[in-house]
């Protein structure tokens, strides 16, 4: 009788081939059922897509090596050719170049996309796209260059070819190619965003929309049109950033009074006028005490019940930022005198205690309160698109703007806290981390309004007409928030309506 060991030896091959099923089948389980619902379990949705974009590429690898081993230890014995495990190796690189392009565009690509959209940076919005678009091109090039030496075909002459070819291109398109490398200039070191509002040398003024490979779109309210400007032909220009450093925009209404005329009347009414648009820059207390006493006119009552409205809500947010500036700053000080000599444990619990108060104020998703900053910045913002005189798209501009920054300062507030659970080797730099945050609070989240803001109303000159009766010229300068807004007609719009308020008080009550 055949012994146990002989049969093994002698059915080596279909032993092999019968584990080669088994682990198919285990490896199936696995991917399919076993991960699958771990994943599932997870906060983030970035394993689960891995798993499903590589399951099928996995198993089909898995398929291809098995063949390929058991053929390889009975090729001899089968007279298999040497062709087959060449078409195998090709098979092979065909699969893993397609699941390495199906990797990037599901998964690294999909997840920076969603990284770009809370990023503060711009050049990420316009690179992004060309790396989408390149870098699978650059892997289907890699697989079939693979996979052509595997079947023995001789790339020297394809590289040598493609080499001099590429040569040629670049001379053709030289003009293309400085205007991209011009258009990664600007996004590197930008001197603007996307929807600054831009004076460029000509005088022409226009909001930036795009940064594209080859040229720069922007789009000019004057006319209602867009204007592309290679970024080689823009990169050269001095170009005036009105949104910077702030996004308020410092207008002018000029009225001729004549010299018979009260001035010192007449400018306070001026600064009044002007401080009583919701529109304007200005003290909020003030701006609340004179909105009721100013246009009047039908038309301007809902701008001015929803101005009011959105001045207070304004006021709440600023009261709460100068809250949480002030915790930052007591924050720093406990730092700074805890950290000599090192932060001990009991200093550590502190700090986080201490900080403990400042995302209260802030209002992480923990401890969301209705008076915390970011829900005072929700309802801020929600009645600011109330406003009539914004377009739709206004409306979409604005509370993107905002999300975009509540999910910054979500992050920020995140990442403190982190450091100041677990300083580590940061111990000493922990009162820098806080004063960067509350600086970029100023700076970046809500710029707070400063005196040399307010309106100003000034005598600019002295005319006369025909008659000789002399005419005294007076300049009102103040300062419109969110200019760029309504399609860029916002400046024209209140100009318009001081203007004409002006007029019409000084017809009605001061003129002598």
């Amino acid at each position: 009788m055949m012994s146990i060991s002989n049969y093994i030896l002698e059915n080596k091959a279909l032993l092999s081939f019968a584990l080669f099923l088994l682990g198919l089948v285990f490896l199936y389980l696995i991917l399919f059922y076993g991960l699958k619902s771990v994943f599932r379990r997870l906060e983030t949705d970035i394993a689960l897509v891995s798993l499903i974009v590589s399951s099928y590429p996995i198993l089909i690898v898995y398929l291809i090596l098995g063949v390929k081993f058991n053929l390889h230890h009975q090729w001899k014995s089968l007279s298999i050719p040497i062709q087959v495990f060449a078409i195998l190796d090709v098979s092979l690189i065909v699969i893993i170049t397609f699941w390495l392009v199906q990797i990037f565009n599901q998964v690294i690509i999909y997840y920076l996309k969603s990284y770009t959209k809370e990023s503060e940076a711009m050049w990420d919005d316009v690179l992004l796209p060309i790396v989408e678009a390149v870098i699978p091109v650059i892997i289907y090039i890699l697989g079939g260059a693979f996979a052509l030496k595997f079947l023995g075909v001789d790339l020297t002459g394809i590289w040598v070819t493609l080499g001099g070819a590429t040569f040629v291109i670049g001379f053709a398109v030289k003009d293309i190619l400085s205007n991209f490398f011009s258009g990664i200039v600007l996004l590197i070191d930008t001197p603007f965003r996307f929807g600054d509002v831009l004076s460029l040398e000509d005088g022409t003024i226009g909001t930036l929309k795009k940064i594209g490979v080859r040229v720069t779109q922007l789009y000019i309210s004057s006319t209602h049109s867009d204007i592309y400007i290679p970024n080689s032909v823009l990169q050269g220009q001095k170009i005036v950033n009105l949104s910077r450093p702030t996004s308020y925009y410092q207008s002018c209404v000029t009225i001729e009074v004549p010299t018979s005329c009260d001035f010192e009347q007449l400018r306070h009414v001026a600064y009044e006028i002007v401080m009583a648009h919701p529109n304007t820059l200005g003290d909020i207390d003030q701006k609340v005490e004179l909105i009721d006493k100013y246009y009047q006119e039908p038309e301007l009552q809902e701008q001015q019940e929803l101005g009011q409205k959105q001045l207070l809500a304004e006021h709440r947010v600023d009261e709460k930022l100068e809250e949480i500036s002030l915790c930052l700053d007591a924050l720093v000080a406990t730092i700074q005198f805890a950290e000599k000599g090192g932060l001990t444990s009991d200093e550590i619990a502190n700090v986080q205690q201490e900080y403990q108060g400042v995302l209260e104020l802030v209002g992480t998703e923990e401890q969301q309160q209705e008076d915390s900053l970011i829900e005072l910045v929700k309802q801020w913002y929600r009645d600011l698109i109330r406003d009539p005189n914004l377009l739709d798209e206004d409306a979409y501009i604005i509370s993107q703007e905002w999300e975009r920054k509540i999910n910054l300062l979500k992050s920020r507030i995140s990442k403190l806290y982190q450091k100041i659970a677990n300083p580590k080797g940061d111990e000493t730099r922990l009162d820098d981390y806080v004063m960067e945050i509350n600086q970029w609070l100023k700076e970046k989240f809500k710029q707070p309004r400063l005196k040399w803001q307010d309106p100003q109303i000034r005598i600019t000159a002295i005319n006369h007409d025909e008659d000789s009766v002399l005419y005294v010229e007076l300049t009102i300068n103040f300062f419109i928030k969110n200019f760029k807004l309504e399609n860029g007609k916002r400046i024209s719009r209140i100009n318009s309506q001081i203007y004409d308020e002006i007029i019409e008080q000084l017809k009605n009550n001061y003129l002598v």
